[in-house]
Order: structure tokens, then sequence, then C-alpha cells
């Protein structure tokens, strides 16, 4: 079955610019770059993916689009743009000339304010993405859920995608105000969910696959087949998980669903959500 990576990130380390990978992340204290990820493309039946963004400047969405030139496996970058500027159209006018690029996000996990994503001037910017036809990517943490709803409820023509299931806590077991969150929010026709980031929401070194059950089935159940993608957070999920157990934890929990469901979450809703 056809596989696409629909959420990894490229970078060359720098520790200031990259000062969020913490020294308990060593591991990914170094450059991730396409040639070290097609190995385990090659070996897990993965054919392309979306290189999404992982520091806000538009030097990094040029960067990823510039790899994207060079290795045809990406298919799709989501990148960065200053959704809460004055000149934001300009900037998405100017990014429009560049065929990969299939969307934004912003870090809004890393933001103080719960309710950054209400902000006038960035509900500005998410509106003017429509003309592109751009996507979003929703990074938060589960505590920017209430927030969320009604972020998405503001939208009902922008197509949004949760990234990491919204980052429950997987490792203290968390399931509510979380479960009900997801639920309210996945009645948003618009709004769809990556099963992706889950290795290290939970414990690093004793996470086990019953630990992730609950919250893949629960928002398989909330969102369905159709809303669901597959991504691997590679490099990222390298602290708690190599390629082969990410993969290997989506494959255990969808495998029972009909084969053109798993095909819908392998590869299809990342094609059909991203335009790749």
């Amino acid at each position: 079955m056809k596989r696409i990576d629909a959420h990894q990130h490229f970078w060359r380390y720098r520790p200031v610019k990259d000062a969020w990978i913490t020294d308990d992340m060593a591991v990914i204290q170094r450059d991730f770059l396409p040639d070290d990820l097609k190995p385990s493309y090659d070996a897990n039946g993965v054919s392309g993916c979306v290189a999404v963004q992982a520091d806000q400047s538009e030097a990094e969405t040029l960067f990823l689009l510039g790899l994207a030139d060079q290795h045809t496996f990406i298919e799709g970058v989501v990148g960065w743009v200053d959704l809460q500027s004055t000149n934001v159209a300009d900037r998405l006018a100017y990014f429009s000339q560049y065929p990969k690029l299939k969307g934004f996000r912003h870090i809004v996990q890393g933001e103080d304010d719960p309710r950054f994503l209400l902000r006038p001037a960035f509900l500005n910017g998410i509106a003017a993405l429509g003309k592109y036809g751009y996507t979003y990517d929703v990074l938060v943490k589960s505590h920017q859920l209430e927030a969320t709803l009604e972020f998405v409820q503001c939208f009902p023509g922008q197509p949004f995608v949760i990234d990491h299931l919204a980052k429950p806590d997987i490792k203290a077991g968390t399931r509510q105000p979380w479960a009900a969150q997801m639920e309210a929010i996945a009645q948003y026709e618009q709004v769809y969910c990556k099963l992706s980031g889950m290795v290290t929401e939970a414990d690093w070194k004793n996470w086990t696959p019953a630990d992730l059950s609950y919250y893949i089935q629960h928002v398989v159940e909330v969102f369905g087949p159709r809303r669901i993608l597959f991504g691997s957070d590679w490099p990222v999920c390298l602290v708690a998980a190599d390629y082969q157990q990410v993969i290997a934890v989506v494959e255990s929990a969808i495998g029972q669903l009909p084969y053109e469901e798993q095909e819908r979450i392998w590869h299809k809703n990342a094609t059909d959500f991203y335009r790749l």
C-alpha cells in the first residue's frame, strides 16, 4: 500500500536558532536532511512526504522549498509567514509562485496566550489564505483546544489539520477534557487530524503501543478515516522511537479497518488535503 508521510522536518542544526531542542533531546542535535530520511522511507514503503516548518522565518520556508526542488519525494511544504503582519497579503502573493508550497503553520503551542489563535491580527492572516487555496496546520497543546474550537468555527471554508492530536498528555494518561474537546472540533468538516507526534508525548524510554491506543482510537472514531493523515514527526520522533516503530504503531492501530479506509489514512487524505 502506498504511503505518504504528511508530517516531517528538515533542518541544519544551530544551537541558538534551535534552542527548543534541549539537551535531553541530544539525539536530534544535528543536521537532518533528505539524504538522512530517504533510507527510512525506502525501508518502510513511503513514497513521498510533506515537509513542515520548524523555525518561524521566511528563510525556513525558502529552505524547505529549495530542498523540495532538489528532491522529488518532497511533494509539499508547509511553511511560515508572519500571519499577524499588516503586509501578509503581499507575502502570500509572493509565495504563490511556488507550486510545492501547500500551506502554513505557526508554533502556537509555544505562545503564552492560550487564546493566541483568536487575536484579530492572526484571524486576518488566516482569512487571507483562502485566496490561494492554502491549508493551515494547527499546532497546539491540549490546554489551547478551547480557543481552537472557536478558531475553526470562524472559517468554515478553510482547510485545517490538527498536528499531533493536539498533544494530549499520554505519559500521564490524561484523557479529559482533551477527548471531549477533540470530539467537538471534529464536528467541523473542514478540520482534519494527523496521527503524528504521539511517541514524544508518551514516556520516551518506556512507552508501549498500548499507551497510545486510546488516543488513536478516539481520533479515528471522532474524525473518521476520511479526515486522518499519517505523519511520522521525524526526526523529532527519534527521541522516543525509530521510524519503523512509528510506522508499526499506526499499522497496528488501523490494521483492522477496511483496506480503502487504510489507504485514505496512509496516503489519499494527504494527497487530497495538501493537493499533492
